[in-house]
């Protein structure tokens, strides 16, 4: 990683790349349940962060709505993790990678990610809905954004980005 964004530089990236956001600020969650009694009332897709590793040390993001349950074995398998095996990447990886300390895992930490370092999936159900929630780096606040301009900046960083049908995909890797 040559530079590491904070909070502030990522809003200014954020508006120098033309996207519209609102910040919205509240103490710091970190679980989906915490998340939800501090931004349920805002409209829009809540998601999940997942950061993983297969066996042989690649890495993924997988960001889905955030009342899908994932099937980490399923969905290893069908990505063709090595070894179809994922786990979730330890906390010096997540810093050294995203930027993010546990908590905070983000869409949004891809900008501190050199690219093609990370396999970005994303749940199309996000696509779903007018407004995504995202953590601007922090867990202590939350960015409402059109899932368009999200992705725009994400693929301006140099990703790609996975859309993956979540409930459909885990669903037909019944067998595999």
């Amino acid at each position: 990683m040559t530079r590491r964004y904070d909070r502030d530089e990522l809003l200014a990236a954020l508006s120098a790349a033309g996207v519209p956001y609102v910040l919205h600020t509240h103490k710091p969650v970190f679980t989906v349940e915490e998340a939800a009694c501090e931004t349920d009332h805002l409209p829009g897709a809540h998601i999940k962060n997942l950061f993983l590793k297969d066996k042989a040390g690649a890495l993924y993001l997988v960001t889905c709505l955030h009342e899908r349950r994932v099937d980490l074995n399923k969905l290893a398998k069908g990505l063709g993790a090595a070894k179809g095996r994922l786990s979730f990447a330890s906390e010096d990886v997540l810093w050294e990678t995203l930027g993010v300390k546990p908590g905070s895992v983000t869409p949004l930490g891809l900008v501190n990610a050199g690219a093609g370092a990370i396999r970005f999936v994303l749940d199309n159900g996000v696509l779903e809905h007018d407004i995504v929630n995202p953590h601007p780096l922090q867990n202590d606040a939350t960015l409402a954004l059109s899932p368009a301009d999200m992705t725009r900046v994400i693929e301006s960083w140099g990703h790609t980005i996975e859309w993956l049908d979540l409930i459909n995909f885990l669903r037909e890797n019944d067998t595999l």
